[in-house]
């Protein structure tokens, strides 16, 4: 298997010159490189070769504790003690306080390391993000250090048996008892519910306080350890047995009765909560761009070497010669960088401010977009590979596998394609984006005049959403031609930015390939 190599040189280019961080006033990209630099060696030292071994061996539940593969517990212990985990938490908690742009470069990079782990750890920032914008100075004094210092990791508890993207139909109950709320009821499908690595686990719980439906719900920090040191009533019922991340214990939790604190307000909960999911989506549009990127690292390294055929000459030539591979190496290459460069704008958007309808249809394209392409991006690195493709030593089976769940966990894609078609494009993002696309044509219009086509074609089926009588139908063509049209507008910018990049060639080649083919 070839060993893992951050991909941080696509990544700052994505960052500087793509996605224009440079308009932010906290984006410093020498200290980004200084920083992707130092994360990008330690993933690839310590966070990626405990990747396969932790895919084969899982997770277990023993005694009702959750017990982590052999390495992860000193794998993380390591990434504590250098400061990893404090990333964005606010240098007044112990943090480092920098920016989302700083956490996309080794939030990506983590993933292509070890997503497993990744996915464990990752909810570290949302968690933080939500206890600064609706926690109580006190909440933040004594659960942000925690954060900051790897002491605690974070859960986000939303799903239940009976109520999955329905989040009306939940069912774990809050009760009032005294200075606090207790928790009773059932939580499923819950990302590190439990592990042996960090010593304490803050729960975010969504629980109803009332029966007014939505507006029913409250957020919750159910830390598993009490005040007191026992342990808190938070059960783990069973780890599920899944396709992929394996080495990312997936729980069933029971809340009996156990301590938590209220979050903001009474019936605001799924408010609150968004804060966690947001940045959880724009995360797991990086985790599709990640296994994108390791696909085509794997893929173009193996295609190099492997002598396969003849050529024109008829002396052997290796396989990235021939036609076929050479299209899919291409392919899988493009996905990646316009994947990045998708996820990237959209974090800019977020990060800017001065646009919200922008970054608000941006997100759910993002997050489709960039999940489709890990999964395509994967299968056709397999396909290169051809028979080794389909084996566990060559690691793109791995990808594949983990990359899938990125389309349906926090908002499987369809839910995201209905949301832009029914909710958002009629308020106020289809203004938006269509702003954003005619200055991106005005800007390119000389050196790809296609651009304009795309346009019109998407404010051609913008147009007859807005006066269907049921959008929906038309939710998933629309987001593809969404999604492509924004990808036109992207390479356009990658290929007149090409020359910053170390290799400008293969840059205006792939830009060259996809806007010849729209």
């Amino acid at each position: 298997m070839k060993p893992f190599a951050a991909p941080l040189d696509d990544i700052l280019f994505s960052l500087e010159h793509v996605a224009g961080a440079s308009c932010l006033p906290q984006w410093d990209l020498e200290l980004a490189s200084e920083i992707g630099g130092h994360f990008a060696a330690f993933a690839e030292e310590q966070l990626a070769p405990l990747n396969e071994p932790g895919d084969r061996q899982g997770c277990r539940l023993e005694n009702g504790r959750v017990r982590m593969p052999d390495g992860f517990g000193d794998g993380y212990k390591a990434y504590a003690e250098q400061g990893w985990p404090g990333l964005t938490v606010p240098e007044d908690f112990g943090g480092q306080g920098l920016d989302a742009t700083v956490l996309a470069i080794t939030s990506e990079i983590f993933s292509g390391a070890n997503h497993s782990l990744q996915m464990v750890t990752g909810l570290v920032p949302g968690a933080t993000g939500t206890l600064l914008a609706f926690g109580t100075t006190d909440q933040q004094k004594r659960y942000l250090p925690d954060f900051a210092s790897g002491t605690a990791l974070a859960t986000m508890c939303l799903t239940e048996p009976e109520a999955g993207s329905d989040l009306g139909r939940i069912r774990c109950r809050a009760v009032s008892s005294g200075d606090g709320w207790s928790l009773t009821g059932e939580k499923i499908f819950i990302s590190g519910g439990d592990q042996d690595m960090s010593a304490r686990i803050h729960h975010l719980v969504l629980a109803r306080t009332s029966d007014d439906g939505i507006k029913g719900l409250s957020l919750f920090l159910c830390p598993c350890t009490r005040t007191d040191g026992s342990r808190n009533a938070v059960a783990v019922t069973r780890i599920e047995e899944k396709m992929g991340l394996h080495a990312s214990p997936t729980c069933q939790l029971l809340f009996d009765g156990a301590d938590a604190e209220l979050i903001g307000e009474p019936g605001l909960g799924l408010k609150a909560m968004f804060t966690i999911m947001n940045h959880a989506r724009v995360d797991v549009a990086l985790q599709g761009v990640a296994h994108a990127a390791r696909a085509a690292d794997i893929a173009r390294s193996y295609a190099g070497e492997r002598i396969q055929g003849r050529g024109a000459d008829g002396q052997p030539v290796t396989l990235d010669r021939h036609a076929d591979v050479k299209r899919m190496l291409d392919e899988i290459d493009a996905l990646a960088l316009g994947g990045r460069a998708l996820a990237h704008l959209t974090l800019v958007a977020i990060e800017a401010g001065t646009d919200p309808d922008l970054a608000e249809v941006l997100k759910p394209v993002a997050k489709v977009w960039c999940t489709e392409a890990g999964m395509r991006a994967t299968e056709l690195g397999m396909q290169v590979l051809g028979g080794y493709g389909y084996l566990k030593e060559y690691h793109l089976e791995q990808c594949y596998r983990d990359a899938r769940i990125t389309a349906i966990y926090e908002g499987a894609n369809g839910i995201h394609e209905r949301t832009l078609s029914t909710r958002l494009i009629p308020k106020g993002g289809g203004a938006a984006l269509e702003r954003f696309l005619r200055a991106e044509c005005a800007l390119h219009a000389a050196a790809f005049p296609e651009l304009e086509k795309h346009l019109e074609a998407w404010c051609a089926a913008r147009d007859g959403l807005l006066v269907s009588e049921d959008p929906a139908v038309r939710a998933h063509d629309f987001m593809t031609l969404t999604g492509d049209t924004l990808q036109a507008a992207l390479w356009a910018r990658m290929s007149e930015k090409a020359d910053h990049h170390p290799q400008p060639e293969r840059i205006r080649h792939l830009a060259a390939r996809k806007l010849g083919d729209s």
